[in-house]
C-alpha cells in the first residue's frame, strides 16, 4: 500500500488549502474525492466576499485552487473512501476507497455536507423534473419561466440574484418573518425587485410530467395557498457527511457536526476536521482557515 504523512478527505475549499499547506512542509500527501474537485463549492453562483475578488463564482475559484493544490500534493477525483481503520504501527489509519487502499500517519477530514430536502410532499418525485437544489447546474433552463426559490439565508438569496439575472421571475419563500442572510444580499434583493413570500412553508409539489405549481402554508395562521410555477429551487441548510467520523469513533455534537478544538483536532488523536462538516460558521474563507490550521497541526503533531 503507498504510505503517506497526511491524507485528506475531500476536495473542497478547506481539502485544497489543507493540501497546499501540507505540501509546503515537506510532507508527502494525498487528497481523495468521491466526487470533482470543490463539492458545494462548484455550485456558488458568484461570490462578493471572498477577500481578493470583487466577485468570482465557485467553480471559478475551485480551479484556481486546485491549480495550486496539485502542485503540492497528490489529488484523486472520483474515488470514494469507504472505510478508515486504525493500526498499531507507524502508519495509524489504513484508508480503503473503491479503487485502492492506503496508509497515513494522519487523516484531515474534509468530507463536507449535502443539501437539506424539504421533506415536502411530491419533492422526491419531481426532483430532476423541476426540483433542483442547485441554481448553476440548473438554472439556465428557467431562463424566462416562473420559479419558486425556498430558504432565507445567503446562499438562498445568492441563488435568487442568480436566477433573476437569467432571466427567470423568482419568487423567494422563507418560512420566518425576516431572512437571515446579510443586509447586503437582502438590499439586494429589494433593488431587483424579487417578490418574497414570509412566514410560509412549502408543502406539497405539485404537476403531471413536470412541476406545475405549489401548495404553500401560512405559518401563522395555517392557511394553505397553490400558486403555479414551473420550477423549485431549494435552499435550506445542509446535512454533514460524518460517515468516516463515526467508523473512527470521532464525536459529534447534538446538530451531527464534529466537534474540534481551536487546532481543528478531535478527540481521536491525529484525526483533524475541517469544513462545513465541523460545528462552526459555514464560509468559504473559513474552510480554507480551517484547511491551514489543520495541516499545520497536523505537521507539528508528526514533528512529535
Amino acid at each position: 500500500m503507498e504510505k503517506y504523512d497526511i491524507i485528506i478527505i475531500g476536495a473542497g475549499p478547506g481539502g485544497l488549502t489543507a493540501g497546499i499547506y501540507a505540501g509546503r512542509q515537506g510532507t508527502k500527501n494525498l487528497i481523495i474525492d468521491r466526487d470533482l474537485t470543490g463539492g458545494l463549492g462548484r455550485e456558488v453562483p458568484a461570490m462578493e466576499n471572498y477577500p481578493g475578488f470583487d466577485n468570482i463564482s465557485g467553480l471559478e475559484l475551485i480551479e484556481k485552487m486546485k491549480e495550486q493544490a496539485v502542485k503540492n500534493c497528490e489529488l484523486h477525483e472520483m474515488e470514494e473512501v469507504t472505510e478508515i481503520t486504525k493500526t498499531e504501527d507507524e502508519y495509524r489509519f489504513t484508508v480503503k476507497t473503491t479503487k485502492d487502499e492506503y496508509q497515513s500517519k494522519t487523516i484531515i477530514l474534509a468530507t463536507g455536507s449535502s443539501h437539506q430536502s424539504l421533506d415536502a410532499k411530491g419533492e422526491e418525485e419531481f426532483k430532476g423534473k423541476g426540483v433542483s437544489y442547485c441554481a448553476t447546474c440548473d438554472g439556465f433552463f428557467f431562463a424566462g419561466r416562473d420559479i419558486i426559490m425556498v430558504g432565507g439565508g445567503n446562499s438562498a438569496l445568492q441563488e435568487a440574484l442568480y436566477l433573476k439575472n437569467l432571466g427567470a421571475n423568482v419568487t423567494l419563500v422563507h418560512r420566518r418573518d425576516e431572512f437571515r442572510a446579510q443586509k447586503h444580499l437582502q438590499d439586494m434583493i429589494k433593488e431587483a425587485g424579487i417578490n418574497t413570500i414570509l412566514n410560509a412553508t412549502v408543502e406539497e409539489i405539485k404537476g403531471e410530467m413536470l412541476v406545475e405549481s405549489v401548495v404553500l402554508k401560512d405559518t401563522k395562521t395555517g392557511e394553505l395557498s397553490e400558486i403555479p410555477t414551473n420550477g423549485v429551487f431549494i435552499s435550506v441548510g445542509y446535512i454533514p457527511h460524518t460517515e468516516l467520523a463515526k467508523q473512527l469513533d470521532v464525536n459529534l455534537d447534538e446538530s451531527g457536526h464534529i466537534i474540534i478544538d481551536k487546532n481543528q483536532k478531535t478527540n481521536i488523536d491525529y484525526v483533524y476536521a475541517i469544513g462545513d462538516v465541523c460545528i462552526g460558521l459555514k464560509q468559504w474563507v473559513v474552510a480554507c482557515g480551517e484547511g491551514a490550521v489543520a495541516a499545520t497541526s497536523a505537521f507539528e503533531d508528526l514533528q512529535g
